[in-house]
C-alpha cells in the first residue's frame, strides 16, 4: 500500500497525496510524463530516501526496511571490472554468504536469465540485452520477494526489449513476487502489468489506477489491448 505520499525537494513538490494499492504477488506499472516523480517514487519505495509525509508498506512491513528487496537501475549498473557471475555473487559476498552457496544461487540466477555460459563475460563482452539480464539476475540472486525496476528496458532496441518483456513475465509467473516497475512506454505497461498507475505532471499525482486483466501471453495486435493504451494515453494527454 502507497498511502498519502508527500515528497519535497529543495522546497519543491515532486509527489502530493499519492495512494495505491501495493499488494503482494502485483505487477504494477508506474507511468506518467517525464519529471512527474515516477523514479523518486520508486526510490522511496526502495528506502533509498524518505517521504516527507505518508507511508509505502507490503504486507504491513515498510518497503525500504525489506531486506527480501532488490532494484534493477535503469543501465543496469554493472561493475566493469567484474565478470557476470562475480557482479551477481558482489552482495552476497557482503552478506558473508558462504562460497558454495553463493556459487550455486548464482548459477542459478543466471541459469534463469538464460545467460549459462556467460559466466565469465565482462559487461563490455555483453550486448545491451545481457546486460540487463545480468542486472535482473543480481537481483534475483537474492530470492527478493519485492523487485523495484526503473525503465529497465529503455535503452534497448524493439526487438530485445519484447523479447526480454516476454521472459520478464515468465519470471514473474514462475517466481510471483512483486514488481513495482517505472516505464514511459505504454505498449510495455499494457504487456507487463496486472495494474497500471497512471501519474500526472509534476507535482505527481495518482490520475487512475488500471487492472489489467487480459490473459497471458498478451497479442500487442488485440483489440483489448488497443483499448487499453488508447484510455492510457487519454490520461496523459496524447
Amino acid at each position: 500500500m502507497v498511502e498519502n505520499v508527500y515528497k519535497e525537494i529543495d522546497g519543491k513538490s515532486v509527489l502530493e497525496g499519492i495512494t495505491f494499492n501495493l499488494q503482494e504477488g502485483d505487477f504494477t506499472c508506474l507511468t506518467g510524463p517525464s519529471g512527474c516523480g515516477k523514479t523518486t517514487l520508486l526510490r522511496l519505495a526502495a528506502g533509498l530516501t524518505q517521504p516527507s509525509g505518508g507511508r509505502i508498506c507490503l504486507n504491513g512491513s515498510r518497503t525500504g526496511t525489506r531486506p527480501d528487496s532488490g532494484y534493477v537501475f535503469q543501465e543496469g549498473a554493472l561493475f566493469p571490472w567484474l565478470t557476470a557471475a562475480q557482479n551477481v555473487a558482489f552482495g552476497l559476498n557482503l552478506r558473508g554468504v558462504p562460497p558454495e552457496e553463493t556459487k550455486q544461487r548464482v548459477q542459478d540466477a543466471l541459469e534463469m536469465v538464460e545467460l549459462k555460459g556467460f559466466e565469465n563475460y565482462y559487461p563490455k563482452e555483453l550486448s545491451g540485452g545481457m546486460r540487463m539480464r545480468a542486472a535482473l539476475a543480481r537481483v534475483l540472486v537474492y530470492q527478493p520477494k519485492l523487485i523495484l525496476m526503473d525503465e529497465p528496458f529503455a535503452a534497448l532496441d524493439s526487438r530485445t526489449r519484447n523479447k526480454l518483456q516476454s521472459d520478464m513475465v515468465d519470471l514473474w509467473q514462475r517466481l510471483r513476487p512483486t514488481i513495482l516497475m517505472v516505464t514511459h512506454n505504454i505498449d510495455e505497461a499494457v504487456y507487463l502489468g496486472n495494474k497500471i498507475i497512471v501519474l500526472s505532471g509534476q507535482p505527481g499525482r495518482v490520475v487512475e489506477e488500471i487492472e489489467v486483466t487480459m490473459e497471458r501471453p498478451r497479442d500487442r495486435t488485440e483489440r483489448s489491448f488497443g483499448l487499453i493504451r488508447k484510455h492510457v494515453l487519454s490520461l496523459l494527454g496524447e
